[in-house]
């Protein structure tokens, strides 16, 4: 059994002259980020690994969920305005050794994918945050392997 965890990147400013790549956080993204990191870890959800998109929002988002839960983390280019399939190539590549797996990435791309996934439809809001329970021994397995959400947690209901 596998868990997928699936975070969309916190609250995002949009500075002039800005690339939307290096869009930074706004403030009330770094402490929906802090807040959000800190209940997963206070209600016991285990994650083994980070995979973030690179884009600033993404990888900061993930990087202060890194300081509740001290885990290696990567990024993945594939996450940055992402298909369901990018999903699936970035999931398929994770070892084996990783029960649960956290993936930072943005809109529309995460909630396409999370809806593709699940019976349960819903839209990802900023810091928005889905687990799902992956019925698979491999991440290879994950496109027929049966998919249960478990919970979706949404900054400001938390």
């Amino acid at each position: 059994m596998k868990r997928l965890i699936l975070v969309r990147h916190a609250k995002s400013d949009w500075p002039e002259e800005t690339e939307d790549f290096d869009r930074p956080l706004a403030d009330k993204g770094l402490q929906d980020a802090m807040n959000m990191s800190r209940f997963l870890k206070n209600n016991n959800i285990s994650i083994d690994y980070f995979v973030s998109s690179p884009a600033v929002r993404a990888l900061n988002t993930c990087k202060i969920f890194n300081q509740a839960y001290q885990l290696d983390c990567t990024t993945n280019e594939k996450l940055y305005n992402p298909s369901e399939r990018n999903f699936e190539s970035v999931i398929y590549d994770l070892d084996d050794n990783l029960s649960s797996v956290a993936i930072f990435s943005h809109n529309n791309g995460i909630s396409n994918f999370a809806n593709s996934i699940s019976e349960d439809i819903f839209h990802f809001p900023t810091c928005g945050v889905a687990g799902f329970e992956v019925d698979c021994e491999s991440w290879s397995e994950f496109d027929g392997a049966k998919k249960k959400l478990l919970f979706f947690y949404e900054p400001g209901k938390i």
